[in-house]
C-alpha cells in the first residue's frame, strides 16, 4: 500500500472540510514514534493534538483496556452504572485544584466537556452570559464556535453563533496587550454589552492552545477571580490541552495561587481514547436537574480504564517533573537558536507546553511562510511538527513526555537544524 495511492482514495471519499495536515498514512505507533504504510519513520511531536503524554501504546494502558474489553464495553452509565466511574470520579476529585469538595461528570469529547461546563454554569446562576477570550479555543460545535475566537478556519461558513457570547482580550506582550489592557476590555464588554450580573462565566485557557500557547500572567488570573467573585460570575478553567502534566503539573492551574470553579480536561486523560470531563465545586456540578446531563456513549468503560491507567503513569513515571525537564531543554535550545534565526519574535513556555513564534525580521509581521518552512525541513528529517497562532505563525512542541531521552535530543538537533539553515 503506497501513500499516494491513499491519498487519492481519501479526496474521493472525504470531505475537504476534513483538512489533513500529513500527506502520509499511519500504520503503527509506538510511544513517541509513527510508521507510515510505506515503513517511514517519524518522531512524533504532534502527539495526537496533545493527547498522547503517556505516548503512543503506553502498555499499562493496552492492559487497562484488554482487562476492561473481557469484562463489558457499553451499558451507558446513566442506564447500567459501573464501578469504575465513580472510582475516577474520586481519583480526579481528590486532585482538581477547585475550592472544597469536588464532582465530576464525564463525557466524549472536549467541545462536548466545554458546552455541559456552560451548561452547569447556567444552571447554577441563572445567568445566560458568557464571556471568553481572543485567541481562545474551545470546540468546533456551535456553543464552542461561538465561544472560540479564531475565525479561519473554525467558523468561516457556520453562522449565526449562539447569542451571549462576548470576547475580551487576552494579555500578549508581544501583540501589545497588557493584564491591564486585558482588564479595560472586560470593563468594557460590561458597560457596553452585558451587565456583569447577567453573567454566567468567564471561560479562559490557562495556557492557551490553538492560539499559539500564551501564557496567563498571575496578576491576570487573580484580577479575574476577583472580578467574578466581585459579581457572582463563575470561572471556568478548559485545561482540555493543558492537561494531565503537559504544564509540568496536573493541571495547569496549580501554577496560580487561584483556584477556577469549574475545569474542563479531555485530549491526554485516557490516552489515546475517547474521554472527556468536567470537575468543579460540589454545590456547583449538583445545579442541573436529574438527566440534564450525560450521552449516550459519556464515560465509556474502555475510555475510563484507560483514564486509571494514564493517572498511574503520571504518578509512577513522575511525568510532572519529566515535563519540567524536558521543557526546560527544549527551550534551552530555541534560545540558543534565536541567536541566529532573526525569525524568532518569542519563546515561551510551562512544562513541556512550549512554542515558538515566528515574525518576519524585516516588517515586524507574522510569517505563517517561514513557520511552514519550518515543519516542512522538520519532517523531510523525519519530524512531525504542529503550528498554532492566530496567524498561523507559531510552532508547539506536544510530544509524549515518555519520549526517550536519545530520541528527544535528536528531536532537538532537528529543530535546531530547521530554525537555523
Amino acid at each position: 500500500m503506497k501513500n499516494n495511492e491513499l491519498n487519492d482514495r481519501r479526496l474521493q471519499a472525504t470531505p475537504r472540510g476534513i483538512g489533513v495536515m500529513c500527506n502520509f498514512y499511519a500504520d503503527k505507533a509506538e510511544n513517541a514514534t509513527v510508521w507510515d504504510v510505506e515503513g517511514n519513520e517519524y518522531i512524533d511531536f504532534a502527539a495526537g493534538i496533545a493527547v498522547l503524554n503517556t505516548g503512543h501504546r503506553h502498555p499499562k494502558v493496552i492492559s487497562a483496556i484488554e482487562k476492561q474489553l473481557h469484562a463489558f464495553t457499553h451499558t451507558a452509565y446513566q442506564i447500567v452504572p459501573y464501578e469504575g466511574y465513580v472510582a475516577l470520579a474520586e481519583r480526579i476529585n481528590a486532585r482538581v485544584p477547585v475550592e472544597g469538595p469536588a464532582k465530576t461528570a464525564f463525557f466524549s469529547t472536549g467541545a462536548e466537556a466545554v458546552e455541559n461546563a456552560v451548561k452547569i454554569a447556567r444552571a447554577y446562576t441563572k445567568r445566560p452570559g458568557l464571556i471568553t477570550f481572543g485567541g481562545a479555543f474551545h470546540g468546533r460545535t456551535f456553543m464552542t464556535m461561538a465561544l472560540t475566537g479564531k475565525v479561519a478556519p473554525y467558523k468561516i461558513g457556520f453562522g449565526p453563533f449562539p447569542g451571549s457570547v462576548y470576547h475580551a482580550q487576552y494579555p500578549n506582550d508581544l501583540h501589545g496587550v497588557s493584564t491591564a489592557e486585558a482588564l479595560k476590555s472586560l470593563e468594557r464588554i460590561f458597560k457596553a454589552d452585558i451587565a456583569p450580573d447577567q453573567v454566567a462565566a468567564i471561560i479562559l485557557e490557562p495556557v492557551q492552545g490553538e492560539g499559539g500557547f500564551n501564557i496567563a500572567p498571575a496578576d491576570f488570573m487573580q484580577a479575574l477571580r476577583a472580578l467574578c467573585d466581585t459579581h457572582g460570575i463563575l470561572l471556568i478553567a478548559d485545561e482540555v490541552q493543558s492537561g494531565f502534566a503537559r504544564t509540568g503539573k496536573l493541571f495547569s492551574m496549580e501554577h496560580h495561587c487561584v483556584k477556577p470553579d469549574l475545569i474542563t480536561m479531555a485530549k491526554s486523560l485516557a490516552g489515546g481514547m475517547p474521554l472527556s470531563a468536567v470537575s468543579g465545586r460540589a454545590d456547583v456540578m449538583d445545579a442541573p436537574a436529574p438527566g440534564g446531563l450525560g450521552g449516550t456513549y459519556a464515560g465509556n468503560p474502555l475510555a475510563i480504564a484507560a483514564a486509571h491507567a494514564v493517572l498511574d503513569v503520571i504518578d509512577e513515571e513522575d511525568l510532572c517533573t519529566r515535563s519540567a525537564h524536558l521543557g526546560h531543554h527544549l527551550v534551552e535550545v530555541l534560545n540558543k537558536a534565536k541567536e541566529h534565526c532573526p525569525y524568532i519574535a518569542d519563546i515561551r513556555g510551562q512544562g513541556s507546553m512550549v512554542a515558538v513564534e515566528f515574525n518576519d525580521p524585516q516588517t515586524g509581521q507574522p510569517s505563517p511562510e517561514f513557520t511552514r518552512q519550518v515543519q516542512e525541513r522538520a519532517l523531510n528529517q523525519g519530524l512531525l511538527l504542529l503550528s498554532c497562532g492566530v496567524y498561523g505563525n507559531v510552532i508547539r512542541f506536544l510530544y509524549p513526555l515518555t519520549i526517550p531521552e536519545a530520541q528527544f535530543r535528536k528531536a532537538l538537533d532537528i529543530i535546531s537544524a530547521s530554525l537555523t539553515r
